[in-house]
């Protein structure tokens, strides 16, 4: 079974949109959490991204992913 991903996305974001297609189309398993209305996960994403604001963020297996170009 594939690990749950985690993805750090704002609303109206193209790039959050199509990661979460992304991962669905490879049916991976992920918990969105928008950074715009949570607070804690606005923190961890910026702790995540090393300060920078950008989403989204991918945490999956232990491995950061900053941004999403598709793919």
């Amino acid at each position: 079974m594939l690990e749950k991903a985690i993805v750090y996305t704002q609303p109206g974001c193209p790039y959050c949109r199509a990661a979460m297609d992304d991962l669905r189309r490879r049916g991976v398993p992920f918990e969105e959490k928008d950074v715009t209305t949570d607070d804690a996960a606005l923190v961890e994403m910026l702790r995540l991204s090393g300060g920078e604001a950008v989403v989204p963020v991918i945490v999956q297996g232990g491995e950061v992913t900053v941004g999403f170009g598709g793919g």
